[in-house]
């Protein structure tokens, strides 16, 4: 079981698992983590940061969270973590953290799943421009995935200024008619 920062959350890791041997759960290594699974579904996952160690819930933004110990990181939609920064505050928390697990167990078991939909991004104007001028290119565009669509929209629209704007659509075109991605460009 390699995870990163292992060897300085060690007791960290040692006293979530030892809270988590108290369910029926089994543990599994996935992605090189202890992950805790129920009828093949995750549940939770400990995790090793160089900030902190977490116990992170797979489907966390279905829990109540009465006490405000979820993190969302990032733009992820429906995990949600829970930080420490030692043994005794685990330790501490213990009783808080069976809550959260059972409750996390209880939506596994009634099927629960956080509904996922992908952050719409805008369209920017010198895209839609080109798309007036040039159908070919607009088909082309709208027959990528939505991941890929996803992947230019975000290039495109992080570019302050339109003349950079025009200029990463004009570069990324070829790809686009090709049926590629942004991060499969050559």
């Amino acid at each position: 079981m390699e995870m990163a920062y292992r060897e300085r959350w060690r007791a960290e890791i040692a006293e979530l698992q030892r809270i988590l041997s108290g369910f029926d759960l089994r543990e599994e290594c996935k992605w090189g983590k202890p992950c805790y699974t129920m009828d093949g579904k995750n549940v939770v996952i400990i995790q090793g940061f160089k900030e902190y160690c977490a116990l992170g819930f797979f489907q966390g933004a279905l829990l109540k969270d009465p006490k405000k110990l979820l993190v969302q990181l990032g733009r992820v939609q429906a995990a949600r973590v829970m930080k420490f920064t030692s043994a005794k505050e685990i330790a501490t928390k213990a009783a808080t953290i069976k809550a959260y697990v059972r409750e996390a167990m209880a939506a596994v078991k009634a099927g629960m799943k956080v509904e996922t939909k992908p952050p719409q991004l805008p369209v920017p104007e010198e895209l839609k421009e080109k798309f007036r001028n040039d159908p070919r290119f607009k088909r082309a565009f709208e027959a990528l995935t939505p991941g890929r669509q996803r992947g230019y929209l975000f290039h495109f629209t992080g570019a302050k200024q339109s003349a950079t704007r025009t200029a990463r659509i004009e570069k990324a075109m070829p790809a686009i008619f090709e049926g590629r991605g942004f991060l499969e460009r050559r």
